[in-house]
């Protein structure tokens, strides 16, 4: 199928899809469409499939494109792939929740303390809404937060990264301005696109860094 087909295709599950973040995500690595003679790309029900999987990840789960990438790459050696995360979350022991959730919740599936939800909190790293509740994206965060936690970044020191992700999402506020005023559709498709490159040079330099420490 053609470009656009591809993109009509997944219109209804990405509204903000569109056919220059196509073309990017090929360029990317993350779909190879078929060539025909003319140069024209072809695209495969595998390769619909392949978008459709990233840019669940992408939207669901804010991961960076090279995570995405080595997904795809473990998944190609597998002969079902199965889908990532949608609005549910896998926890710590092998359960999968979904819907809103309390900080006994999180406390539960996340293995962390009270007071450890209660801290995330204090520091702005997750948040619960009018009601008290909070997504299943703040039952990941504090899963990485314990993680980060363990390996010796005490929890109260997050603040720094939450404060540095919040830059990054200003820097693409601005960035991105002029397209959310011409088009909302434009404006998310550009800020979708420009948050997974900037997710990749943070790791990039970030891993430089650390290298540099040795």
């Amino acid at each position: 199928m053609k470009i656009g087909e591809v993109v009509d295709r997944l219109k209804a599950e990405f509204p903000a899809l569109s056919v220059s973040k196509v073309r990017y995500l090929e360029a990317e690595g993350l779909i190879a469409p078929h060539r025909v003679g003319n140069g024209y790309r072809r695209y495969s029900t595998a390769d619909v499939e392949r978008l459709r999987y990233a840019l669940t990840a992408q939207r669901d789960e804010y991961l960076p494109l090279s995570v995405i990438r080595e997904r795809l790459l473990e998944l190609d050696g597998t002969a079902d792939a199965p889908p990532p995360a949608v609005a549910r979350v896998v926890a710590s022991g092998g359960r999968t929740v979904s819907g809103a959730l309390n900080a006994e919740d999180l406390v539960h599936h996340s293995g962390a303390s009270l007071e450890q939800v209660e801290e995330l909190v204090a520091i702005g790293v997750i948040a619960p809404d009018a009601h008290g509740r909070f997504d299943t994206r703040a039952l990941a965060t504090v899963s990485l937060a314990l993680q980060a936690g363990r390996l010796g970044i005490p929890l109260r020191n997050l603040r720094a990264v939450r404060s540095a992700a919040e830059r990054e999402a200003d820097a693409i506020d601005l960035a991105t301005q002029h397209k959310r005023n011409r088009s909302t559709t434009a404006g998310e498709d550009a800020a979708a696109e420009l948050a997974g490159v900037l997710a990749d040079l943070h790791s990039n330099l970030l891993h430089r860094a650390v290298e540099a420490l040795r």
